[in-house]
């Protein structure tokens, strides 16, 4: 079998998509294309994207795309199900434009504060957040913005997945956010990247679900006042949280579950973090060791995020 890939940037880092089978060179450049589209239409850096438009809108109920709604939905679930810790209507702090300038990860680490697990926000943004998807509307109040993130990375990478799904085989990563599918139950590595830069630290090997990694190697810079900062923030204090762990691997249903796990796990620090990982991942901490944790057959007692295309 012949497989067709594409690799490009968008989304702050890099994205790809691999399909085999019959037309799938056509269906590579589509998801190519569509994944570009996304780009433009949810980035907060632009105030004619989709996305800015629905947060300056004055009204309680704005109608939205079908992917808008979606990703406010998720939102509201990944909120409700962390009890805050993973907010997506928290948008980061002083993180206003495209970084060009990191901070390395070693000095970002010896510049930051004393570590300490992130807390929820309780109440939150989130529990404001509603979306009727038949309706096509986005349910918040006017001012409460949506910081699209990591979870629109994992939702697009699921819808595009899904659209794929009746290829042989089929890989599309969003950024760090990886899908897999097809089926032929082909398995394919998924390397763990090295958040200090050094070579791939873990492969993971899966023939379908979602896998994401969240961390702080590639995001840290100095703000206004000259203290480091990233864009994983504690809610409950709007700071960067720096809790012991500087990269979450998540294994998971679909890559948007992942996104949300790999977000928690950094954010509830050492003690807590193998408890938000019920289907395995790779835990890299402060000093650059690892702890790859193995799947223990939780699923159904944590729940499945799932996404219609």
């Amino acid at each position: 079998m012949i497989e067709h890939a594409v690799r490009f940037p968008c989304f702050g880092g890099t994205c790809s998509v691999h399909a085999g089978g019959e037309g799938a060179a056509a269906a590579v450049a589509g998801a190519r294309a569509q994944l570009l589209a996304w780009h433009d239409r949810f980035t907060r850096f632009d105030p004619r994207s989709e996305l800015s438009r629905l947060n300056a809108d004055p009204r309680g109920r704005v109608p939205a795309s079908r992917e808008l709604v979606l990703l406010a939905a998720a939102v509201a679930d990944a909120g409700r199900r962390t009890r805050g810790l993973v907010d997506g209507a928290l948008e980061a702090a002083g993180y206003t434009q495209d970084l060009r300038r990191p901070v390395p990860l070693p000095l970002a680490l010896r510049l930051a504060p004393a570590r300490r697990p992130a807390a929820g926000r309780e109440p939150g943004p989130w529990r404001e957040i509603a979306a009727d998807v038949g309706a096509g509307v986005v349910i918040r109040p006017p001012g409460v913005a949506l910081d699209s993130g990591g979870l629109a990375k994992g939702l697009f990478a699921d819808l595009l997945a899904e659209r794929l799904a009746g290829a042989p085989s089929v890989a599309v990563e969003c950024a760090g956010d990886v899908r897999l599918g097809g089926t032929a139950g082909l398995p394919r590595p998924v390397p763990v990247a090295d958040p200090f830069g050094g070579a791939p630290l873990h492969t993971l090997e899966l023939t379908a679900g979602g896998v994401a990694t969240s961390g702080i190697g590639r995001r840290s810079w100095l703000d206004g006042a000259g203290r480091i900062a990233h864009h994983l923030l504690d809610p409950s204090t709007g700071r960067p949280a720096f809790t012991g762990i500087v990269q979450a691997t998540a294994v998971a249903p679909t890559a948007l579950e992942a996104e949300i796990r790999a977000k928690a796990a950094l954010l509830s620090g050492p003690e807590s973090a193998a408890a938000w990982l019920p289907d395995g991942g790779v835990l890299v901490f402060d000093d650059g060791t690892l702890d790859v944790l193995p799947s223990r057959g939780r699923l159904a007692a944590w729940g499945e995020t799932t996404v219609a295309a």
